[in-house]
């Protein structure tokens, strides 16, 4: 896709993200909305996969560590022809194979099951070095939210990545600054995130969250780094292209009422006009 197909394929999935939610009555909008333009660059541009293979066992590998952020995953799985999106507005109820946060058992398309915050990068790390031990050529990707990095074990992980050259491991921090109790400075300071990074061995690279072009420079950049693994420190809007939503931490983890959700859907689809695409 080129860089305006991206952009719309992004912004219908943010209707999906919102439609889900709102039918869900429950869920993580505003995570969600800030990591998808990532997400959508990666799984319809530069991740190498087969929706009709999804255990093919050279496909690039994605993590979701920030799991609550799953509807932007579960948009770009269903928007890539991994289930019908009929499927999107099952999410979080019983026996739906979409539940709260990603199941790698249920949900085709899910490399590993996330949600507990804190371990997915160890998780990316043992997949980064099977794939070496192995000999494969595959990526591992992982979305890292900003208030995620409070947690330790990230840094046991960042200490390893490098220690071991992991540089097929590509990662992302979510960096829209707001976790579920405030602002993430106010609460435990991330803050300088590049330099903690660098000190710990791995090549880092800042980039606008939201800048298509950007987002796929910085990948390319990153697959080109052999002997480190490459954080990609991406700046986001919590709620992003939302009004109301948008840098307002009480859409962390509530759904839209029918009004909010009839605006936001308003919003969206007029974006959706704009950028020259046609509402589904």
């Amino acid at each position: 896709m080129n860089i305006d197909e991206l952009r719309r394929q992004s912004i219908q999935n943010r209707i999906d993200i919102i439609e889900m939610i709102a039918e869900a009555g429950s869920g993580h909008p505003g995570g969600s909305l800030s990591c998808i333009d990532i997400l959508t660059v990666l799984y319809f541009e530069k991740m190498n996969i087969d929706p009709s293979n999804p255990e093919w066992e050279d496909r690039d590998r994605f993590v979701l560590s920030k799991g609550h952020a799953a509807p932007a995953l579960y948009a770009c799985l269903a928007e890539r022809g991994y289930f019908s999106k009929r499927t999107l507005l099952t999410l979080r109820k019983l026996k739906s194979i979409l539940q709260g946060h990603p199941d790698c058992v249920r949900t085709p398309g899910v490399d590993t099951s996330s949600g507990s915050l804190g371990q997915g990068l160890s998780i990316a790390n043992g997949m980064a070095l099977a794939a070496k031990i192995d000999e494969k050529d595959y990526f591992v990707y992982t979305v890292l939210g900003d208030g995620e990095i409070q947690e330790g074990q990230i840094w046991e992980a960042a200490m390893t990545a490098s220690h071991h050259a992991l540089g097929n491991l590509i990662a992302f921090v979510d960096w829209n600054g707001l976790q579920i109790d405030g602002r993430c400075d106010d609460l435990k300071c991330i803050c300088p995130i590049e330099d903690k990074f660098l000190a710990f061995g791995w090549y880092v690279i800042s980039i606008d969250g939201h800048d298509f072009e950007q987002i796929a420079v910085a990948i390319d950049e990153a697959q080109g780094i052999e002997d480190r693994p490459t954080m990609i420190v991406a700046k986001t809007i919590k709620g992003k292209d939302v009004s109301f939503m948008e840098d307002n931490i009480g859409f962390h983890g509530k759904a839209p009422n029918d009004e909010e959700t009839e605006q936001a859907l308003q919003e969206l689809k007029l974006l959706l006009e704009q950028n020259g695409g046609s509402v589904e």
